[in-house]
């Protein structure tokens, strides 16, 4: 089954991916030895990133239109909210991308962040790995946007784009340092509406001293909902992925996620339901120790 899983998704197979990915977020016995086979990919991720309410969807929308247009495929993955009921993810229908799904240059796969405390799913990195080898000339991904928490998607990202809006004046005025490092190019969405042009100075003004580097960080104006702005914001991207520059936190978050593998691979033998009955019948004991019980488990 997995080895013409893998044939299929390399040829592109949307409907395989789908069920790829979906064997893979749920850890069905084999998806190691699955994963472990997948070719090195090479297609470009897009990170998009910024608070609620700035567009970033509907700047998504534009982004996709512009791309097929040019006769490219991309694939979106939409890192929603968790559900506190199911740990489904809230926003999951994406009504503003819809018209896409049935696109066969399109793949839009929403995935909730189970609780991730970074932002984004516990598995994004291989489920970014299905999705580089499936033949995508651009993948996305879209953050639930919830601020500094976040920034783990600038590890992820080969460019990094946040998403702003005028009326975020005193909110950038404020916001922490960390999310402004993570930019590679900064938009200020819904730009045709007051003020817009003095915040943009002001944004260019802030970010050079607030990342402590010299890097340039563009900063674009878009109309999202009118698809203003998008195909100088496209090109600016495509500009920004040539360059290639080794980032540091993308080896951190590998060597994070590779940690938890192996972390999770040594345990794998453990049952909690057997720790917990071992403990319990000792706990009792005005002897019992925590630590030399835990040591002939790691020895």
């Amino acid at each position: 089954m997995w080895d013409q899983l893998l044939k299929d998704v390399i040829q592109g197979n949307q409907k395989s991916l789908a069920r790829a990915i979906s064997l893979v977020e749920n850890k069905v016995p084999g998806y190691e030895d699955f994963l472990q086979g997948l070719p090195a990919g090479t297609t470009p991720v897009i990170g998009i990133t910024g608070p609620p309410g700035a567009g970033k969807s509907t700047l998504v929308d534009a982004l996709i239109e512009a791309w097929v247009t040019e006769g490219k495929k991309v694939a979106v993955i939409c890192v929603d909210p968790s559900s506190p009921f199911n740990l489904g993810a809230l926003l999951g229908d994406r009504i503003r991308m819809s018209d896409w799904y049935n696109t066969k240059n399109v793949f839009i796969r929403s995935l909730a962040t189970r609780g991730s405390l970074g932002g984004l799913h516990p598995s994004i990195i291989e489920i970014t790995a299905l999705m580089q080898c499936a033949g995508f000339d651009q993948i996305i991904v879209e953050t639930v946007g919830v601020g500094q928490s976040e920034i783990e998607i600038a590890g992820l990202a080969d460019v990094t784009v946040v998403v702003v809006v005028p009326e975020a004046g005193d909110e950038i005025q404020t916001m922490k340092a960390g999310l402004m490092e993570i930019a590679q190019i900064f938009v200020v969405n819904k730009s045709d509406r007051p003020d817009a042009d003095q915040f943009v100075k002001n944004l260019r003004l802030m970010v050079a001293p607030a990342t402590g580097t010299t890097k340039e960080i563009s900063v674009f104006k878009t109309v999202a909902s009118a698809k203003q702005g998008i195909i100088e914001l496209a090109a600016a991207i495509e500009k920004e992925q040539h360059k290639h520059i080794p980032s540091e936190r993308k080896s951190w978050l590998f060597t994070q996620r590779a940690y938890q593998l192996i972390a999770q691979n040594k345990m794998k033998d453990i049952d909690k339901t057997v720790l917990f009955n071992a403990i319990a019948q000792n706990i009792a004991n005005p002897s019992f120790n925590l630590f030399n019980f835990v040591k002939q488990y790691t020895h």
